[in-house]
């Protein structure tokens, strides 16, 4: 068994930071809508404004999502396309 503790650190934070129920719903809406400014995501989710930007500055903060800029609208969308895998598993039926 190979055990680089730097690169399961890694991963162990990325999974972390998935962990959250809206966290998760967020990567996964963004697989299915690429790009979506906050306003819709909280209006999907019913959550505060202030909710919403506080997990996407963690999804951003791990490289999950990027923002992009549109005149006065701010559009977020997924960075790390592996993660399609991941989350599309986590919700097959079985």
């Amino acid at each position: 068994m190979d055990f680089d503790q730097k690169i399961y650190e890694e991963k162990s934070e990325l999974l972390k930071v998935l962990a959250h129920p809206v966290r998760l719903c967020i990567v996964r809406g963004l697989m299915e809508h690429e790009n979506c400014n906050v306003t819709y995501m909280k209006d999907c989710l019913k959550t505060s404004q202030s909710a919403m930007s506080q997990h996407l500055a963690k999804l951003k903060a791990a490289n999950i999502v990027k923002c992009v800029r549109s005149g006065n609208n701010i559009y977020y969308k997924l960075t790390d396309r592996r993660l399609e895998k991941l989350i599309k598993d986590l919700f097959e039926k079985n």
